[in-house]
């Protein structure tokens, strides 16, 4: 009886000596502060560096030389040349159109004749002036000492006269040959035929419009600037002779495909616009068509609508940045020590549709924050990635 009762006494003692046990073991847990929160933000760095300034226009691609060809003589035009239609690429003397000569074959020949009965005048008066001047000798002495007497004795009028009437022969000669010559309308330079007037079969009389053609060896585009990106290029030393004015690229999708020429600024148009209050600037193009050089990966024609970018001025100690980075009242967000917010005021040397130009505000090694935040704070903590991540950013962010 007294077994029964012990056995489940020293079990019970045993187990509360065991839970005494195992709670002396426990030790307190471990206090831990919780990470602020803070936001993944890609960033790059500030670099002051010598930049150069890029100006960006748009224009319309336009010949620098462009003639309508009118008829000079009147006529029925036989023959034109395979060449003579729009589109068409000529060479400088290529013959284009042809009218009928004959009209103007027989007017040579008459005036040629007219020439020769000239100069038979003046061969017959100078022989006549010759034996005059033999018969004036020998009655010089008792005739009137007239100078009058003299040259009508002489027959100097007669030979003036018949001079005369002989220029006029030639005159009327070289006339009628030029309008003989002016039958075949040859091309006044390498070009390309941009609209044709008049056709085989046709009578033309004179001044009559036979076509619009142009010049391909030079194009240019007229680019408008605002007076505020005047000061960014360097316009003071173009000479149009030797066209030495700021480079520019042109780029024009063609067929879905990206293209681009470059050529430089040879003038100014010299004036403001009074409705736009923008001033031209003209940018030439050698060789648009590739005509005589394989120049260009596609052919600039003409009419293109392109967008230009003007080299301009080289600027020191600029910070160049992309534009999304600029907030409200030129701004912008950096990470400063401890990877916290700060909002930063910077000054602008200018700012286009791809980069601001900042020439205070933030430093040289200063991290910019380049993402987009909703509603951040100036303390706001972030991370970023390693350095390499950071470099790479920044490669990309500057091209």
């Amino acid at each position: 009886m007294i077994n029964k009762l012990l056995i489940p006494a020293i079990i019970i003692l045993c187990s509360i000596a065991a839970a005494v046990w195992m709670s002396a073991q426990q030790t307190d847990p471990e206090i831990m502060k919780p990470a602020p929160p803070s936001m993944l933000v890609d960033v790059m760095q500030a670099r002051s560096e010598q930049v150069q300034i890029t100006v960006e226009a748009q224009g319309s691609v336009s010949p620098r030389t462009q003639t309508v060809l009118v008829s000079e003589v009147s006529g029925l035009i036989t023959d034109v040349s395979p060449v003579f239609v729009a589109g068409g690429f000529f060479k400088k003397g290529d013959v284009l159109i042809r009218i009928d000569d004959r009209n103007y074959r027989a007017d040579v020949k008459r005036a040629q004749a007219s020439v020769a009965t000239a100069q038979t005048l003046v061969t017959r008066e100078k022989g006549l002036a010759d034996y005059a001047e033999s018969d004036w000798q020998k009655a010089k002495p008792i005739l009137s000492n007239s100078k009058a007497a003299t040259d009508l004795a002489l027959r100097k009028p007669q030979l003036a006269e018949a001079r005369a009437n002989l220029e006029f022969a030639q005159a009327d000669l070289a006339k009628r040959q030029g309008d003989l010559d002016r039958t075949v309308i040859r091309a006044p330079y390498d070009g390309l035929v941009r609209e044709k007037r008049a056709d085989i079969g046709q009578y033309v009389a004179a001044g009559t419009q036979l076509a619009v053609t142009f010049a391909t060896d030079i194009a240019e585009i007229r680019l408008p600037l605002p007076d505020k990106e005047l000061p960014y290029l360097d316009l003071a030393s173009l000479n149009h002779s030797v066209g030495s004015g700021p480079e520019v690229t042109l780029f024009a999708e063609i067929g879905g495909i990206q293209s681009s020429w470059v050529g430089h600024i040879v003038r100014t148009e010299g004036v403001f616009d009074e409705k736009s209050r923008v001033l031209y600037l003209v940018a030439q193009i050698k060789d648009p068509y590739n005509q005589f050089a394989e120049r260009w990966p596609a052919p600039l024609r003409i009419g293109t609508f392109v967008e230009a970018e003007i080299k301009g001025r080289l600027v020191d100690n600029i910070i160049k940045l992309p534009r999304k980075v600029l907030q409200g009242d030129d701004r912008v967000w950096t990470v400063a020590s401890e990877n916290l917010l700060v909002l930063s005021k910077v000054d602008l040397l200018r700012r286009d549709e791809s980069h601001i130009y900042v020439t205070s505000g933030i430093n040289d090694g200063d991290l910019v924050c380049l993402s987009a935040l909703d509603n951040p704070l100036p303390g706001t903590r972030v991370r970023f990635e390693s350095a390499e991540q950071q470099l790479r950013v920044i490669a990309n962010e500057s091209d």
